[in-house]
């Protein structure tokens, strides 16, 4: 095995989204994960839009879609009304029921197919690193050398612990238990007589129990029994409802924390090993597929020295404060809930109950409020929207213009204007097919993560351009008229 640039601990939905980023960009890379083969439980079943619309950018959202089941809300704890998708500022108005552990498979073959090596059953024990690079020790006395290494070994993850890397927050103050299983019990919430409550969520030929522990145990790693569970949901109801064939048993808490910064150096964090927080709004895998995306691309150019100045610290400044907003929102949910009839909850219900506030936490819940640089025009630091396009003579979206993982200038312009920087960055003619969503909108500078980082207009014509480029893509010859 000959040494890899980049050397990804972890193999679940961060790593794997990663490593395929990376491999995409020419980045040797290698995933080391603990497990010799991917569990057999499924630890969540909701992909949302902000993640669909990310998946899209590489063309790997549709194939999901086609095998997913659709839902048009967004997962909310806390607030009676459901949180509806249509009108928000997304390109699948849905969340997606499917497997965390199917998404893991259409990860893994994509690294696979671009070349990303996967060795399960190493787990990474130590490292340590130097100006030029990690060197990592793997538990069966294997040694792997890498310039960077990509902390995505979850909630515990030995990387961030071994890089010294702080993990501020706050502790779980109740722990519920988790429980794969077949009953009787209806789906949903069943309140027993002490106002505790068991929720049943359906899933194919089995449920999903959850239940608040009423006296957890002094160490929350205990292993969790089906003789636990049956006596937390008998004390809850009241009553007894035979429990049977368990298939996965945990407990979980609303502990919160979050990495005091995302890198050390050339170690980086990613995913649950950057943050932890309540599971409401299922938006774990979600944030953990957001990670990477935003890492993959800056990392890859940092590797191949075209970066500019400070790039791979974006990736921190971006994800940390989402990171933050993300651990506000979960327990914000958590808060809501037990709020009962307090009168800032009432409040929050009633927003939840008008279109315009439906609308607005429910894009702040799923992260398609996203923008990385706020202020200017509207499309300016959020994820351009998938308008329709015709380039060459046929007929294209923009989310299909980034399928390669490149940033592109997309000039809007019937005479070309902007065609002059096609010596160093890709620029694609075209003419949209949706006046209304690029009204104004002469040219438009994409991340590769698809986020806009200069938008060109009638007034402004390229002013700031060059600056755009060579912020996000580096030093690249500058026409003479920019």
């Amino acid at each position: 095995m000959s040494d890899p640039d980049v050397l990804v601990a972890g193999a679940g939905p961060a790593g794997l989204l990663l490593a395929a980023e990376l491999a995409l960009a020419g980045v040797r890379t290698t995933i080391v994960e603990r497990l010799p083969e991917r569990p057999p439980y499924c630890r969540g079943f909701n992909l949302n839009s902000r993640s669909l619309d990310l998946l899209a950018r590489r063309g790997l959202a549709e194939g999901l879609v086609a095998e997913g089941h659709r839902v048009p809300i967004a997962p909310v704890t806390g607030l009676p009304d459901p949180l509806l998708l249509d009108g928000t500022a997304t390109d699948h108005p849905f969340s997606l029921g499917i497997p965390q552990t199917r998404v893991e498979e259409v990860l893994e073959a994509r690294a696979r197919e671009l070349g990303v090596e996967i060795l399960h059953g190493h787990e990474l024990r130590s490292f340590r690193q130097d100006g030029d690079g990690v060197t990592a020790s793997i538990h069966n006395g294997l040694d792997i050398r890498a310039r960077y290494l990509v902390g995505c070994d979850g909630g515990r993850s030995t990387v961030r612990k071994q890089a010294g890397i702080e993990f501020p927050g706050v502790d779980a103050r109740w722990y519920a238990l988790l429980g794969d299983v077949e009953c009787e019990l209806p789906y949903g919430p069943s309140a027993g007589p002490d106002g505790r409550s068991v929720f049943v969520i359906p899933r194919p030929g089995y449920v999903r129990i959850v239940v608040r522990e009423d006296d957890p145990p002094s160490d929350k790693d205990t292993p969790v029994t089906l003789e636990r569970l049956q006596e937390q949901v008998d004390t809850a109801l009241g009553g007894h409802v035979e429990l049977r064939a368990p298939r996965w048993l945990t407990r979980f808490g609303n502990a919160a924390r979050l990495a005091a910064r995302y890198r050390e150096d050339r170690v980086l964090l990613a995913g649950d090993a950057a943050h932890i927080h309540p599971p409401a709004g299922a938006i774990g895998v979600n944030v953990a597929l957001d990670d990477a995306f935003n890492l993959g691309w800056k990392l890859a150019a940092t590797v191949h020295g075209t970066a500019p100045d400070g790039l791979l610290d974006t990736y921190h400044d971006e994800r940390h404060a989402a990171g933050a907003r993300i651990l506000a929102n979960t327990q914000a949910q958590v808060a809501l809930e037990e709020a009962g009839a307090e009168p800032w909850a009432d409040l929050m219900r009633r927003v939840a109950a008008h279109p315009a506030g439906n609308r607005a936490l429910a894009e702040i819940i799923t992260g398609l409020d996203a923008c990385y640089e706020p202020g200017g025009h509207a499309w300016l630091g959020r994820l351009a929207p998938d308008v329709p396009l015709r380039v060459s003579g046929a007929e294209t979206h923009l989310a299909k213009l980034l399928h390669a993982g490149r940033p592109v200038l997309v000039d809007l312009t019937s005479s070309g204007a902007f065609g002059a920087w096609s010596a160093g960055v890709a620029v694609v003619m075209a003419s949209t097919l949706d006046t209304a969503d690029t009204s104004g909108i002469d040219a438009v500078l994409l991340r590769p993560d698809g986020h806009v980082a200069w938008v060109g207009t009638r007034d402004s014509g390229d002013t700031g351009l060059a600056e755009a480029v060579h912020r996000w893509v580096g030093d690249v010859p500058v026409p003479a008229s920019a």
